[in-house]
């Protein structure tokens, strides 16, 4: 068993663990920890407690220290000089005349590196903006190209339902989400109803998929032949959601339409037909079932940077 403390650097960014040493910070301290980019700040989301060794990667990094109110002090002031510095890589970008879009600003907490997020529509020759950036902040200069999933978690938003995007939120890390999730959901398929704020398969398709695909291994598929309470009929639907089969009873020269909870379902015989979705969704081609998308996007990511020594 490993102690850990788990911290975050942003809201709904992604968890890290650090080892906490003799340090015992709760959930909601601010932390100065070490980390690969150097001296960072941060904030305990979870309080310090034991995990198993194959859940970590070794070997951690330390908690330095429990935030000081100097500490507290400098964290604004680096977020207070990141909106201005935000403004001036958006007019050096326009000096430039490139072909990018400014996103986010990022300074260290020791103020050695600026971190710029911009999206872009494939590679950008940034080298003279990275060197005029250097020269204006006397300081190491990053600029990292990043999808359009990250954009939306950095900038944040209001989604289709009405309340702020997930992954601004909660979310620390993008699950895969595909075509198919919203087939088996009797989604329309209709990109702009089933597309979040930054034009991709919305993240919260994932979230009752476990559900519809344990549940519709349960109920009988549709065209299939069942016995009901009130005798041998066919499955028209099935309403995953409620545990609901819809079943046509022939009743003499006619027949019945009607609803019946799962449990009341016994399947007999076999399919008569393989739908398993309503017929409408079926017509989709099969090659998008296998289309996923997850946080990486199909243009090239740069990251480079360069300091005045260059």
């Amino acid at each position: 068993m490993t102690t850990i403390v788990g911290v975050r650097f942003r809201n709904a960014g992604k968890l890290y663990y650090f080892d906490p040493g003799k340090l015992w910070p709760t959930a909601g301290d601010a932390v100065i920890v070490e980390t690969a980019r150097g001296i960072e700040y941060a904030e305990v989301v979870t309080g310090v407690r034991e995990v198993e060794d194959n859940e970590i990667v070794s070997p951690l990094k330390p908690v330095i220290r429990i935030a000081t109110a100097e500490d507290a002090q400098r964290h604004r002031d680096n977020v207070r000089k990141e909106k201005e510095a935000y403004g001036i890589c958006q007019q050096k970008i326009f000096d430039h005349n490139l072909e990018m879009k400014l996103v986010s600003v990022e300074y260290t907490f020791d103020g050695s590196k600026i971190l710029f997020y911009f999206t872009a529509n494939g590679r950008v020759d940034f080298r003279a903006l990275v060197k005029d950036l250097a020269s204006v902040f006397k300081t190491r200069i990053e600029l990292k190209q990043i999808g359009v999933r990250d954009e939306a978690k950095m900038m944040g938003g209001l989604g289709l339902c009405g309340r702020p995007v997930c992954c601004a939120q909660f979310m620390g890390d993008f699950q895969p989400v595909s075509i198919k999730m919203a087939k088996e959901q009797n989604l329309s398929l209709n990109p702009t109803k089933i597309s979040g704020v930054c034009g991709r398969l919305m993240c919260c398709l994932k979230y009752e998929q476990d559900h519809y695909e344990a549940t519709r291994k349960r109920m009988p598929r549709v065209g299939r032949e069942v016995i009901t309470p009130d005798g041998n009929g066919t499955v028209q639907e099935i309403n995953v959601l409620k545990e609901t089969v819809r079943v046509r009873v022939p009743k003499g020269d006619s027949s019945e339409t009607k609803d019946y909870p799962l449990e009341e379902i016994k399947r007999i015989g076999k399919d008569r037909s393989n739908a398993s979705i309503p017929a409408e969704i079926e017509e989709v081609p099969d090659h998008d079932e296998e289309f996923i998308e997850t946080n990486t996007d199909e243009t090239h990511i740069q990251d480079e940077s360069v300091s005045l020594d260059d």
